[in-house]
């Protein structure tokens, strides 16, 4: 089943079309959206396949997500809902797969599920991008690049390799979303990625990990589920 974003300004619109596509059995999650910020959000939190965008938003258009989506390594894919008869030249030059008109009929619709669908399968797993805010100016890393996760306040600031980057998120929310994508809490303000940890101390009253060279304490609550997750993951503590 492939998970999808639905964006528009108008809520009964939303509501319309994530009816439609709920009675297709092929469809999974849907993920509603009121604006294009959301829609991002959305991209941010959720592992999603394909997003039906509005082309008239306030602040970011659909056509605006379009650009900001075509800079991930792996986009999902588009397809643009709308009564503009006008923007289907500029929605295909983003790389749209389809430009259904409303009203929406819905064989129309499940038209473009099957387009969608056809071009999953045939795409390989894309790994999840995070939208961040640098001086102004919108970024997407990869979360895959995020070796830890330090809590400040209701923020929460990303660190990579080579830098860091603040959002605002709290980091009991992130440690729910990515708990499945081998992220571990071993203190309160601290997230890990088990990837990307090089070194272990165990011993009682200084446990800590080494991530890209930073010492991150373990706290004692902590302690026991972690290790659990290195033994599973063979890792040996010094």
């Amino acid at each position: 089943m492939i998970n999808v974003v639905v964006a528009d300004d108008e809520l009964p619109a939303v509501e319309e079309i994530s009816f439609l596509l709920s009675q297709d059995s092929r469809i999974g999650k849907i993920h509603r959206a009121t604006s294009g910020a959301a829609a991002l959000k959305a991209l941010e939190e959720h592992e999603v396949d394909a997003l039906f965008l509005d082309i008239h938003m306030p602040a970011l258009s659909g056509l605006d997500i379009a650009r900001v989506i075509s800079r991930f390594t792996h986009p999902p894919l588009i397809v643009f809902v709308t009564a503009d008869e006008d923007q289907a030249l500029q929605a295909f030059e983003l790389a749209a797969i389809d430009y259904v008109l409303k009203p929406i009929r819905p064989q129309r619709l499940a038209e473009s599920v099957r387009r969608i669908c056809e071009l999953v399968e045939e795409t390989p797993a894309k790994p999840e991008m995070i939208t961040v805010d640098q001086g102004g100016i919108t970024k997407l890393i990869p979360r895959s690049d995020i070796a830890y996760v330090q809590a400040q306040g209701d923020y929460a600031r990303l660190h990579t390799k080579d830098s860091s980057y603040l959002i605002r998120v709290p980091l009991n929310d992130l440690e729910q979303q990515w708990g499945e994508s081998g992220f571990v809490r071993i203190h309160r303000s601290y997230l890990v990625c088990m990837d990307k940890i090089e070194t272990v101390r165990l011993q009682t009253g200084k446990a800590a990990v080494i991530v890209h060279g930073a010492e991150l304490p373990i706290s004692r609550r902590a302690l026991p589920y972690l290790r659990e997750r290195l033994a599973a993951n063979r890792v040996r503590p010094l």
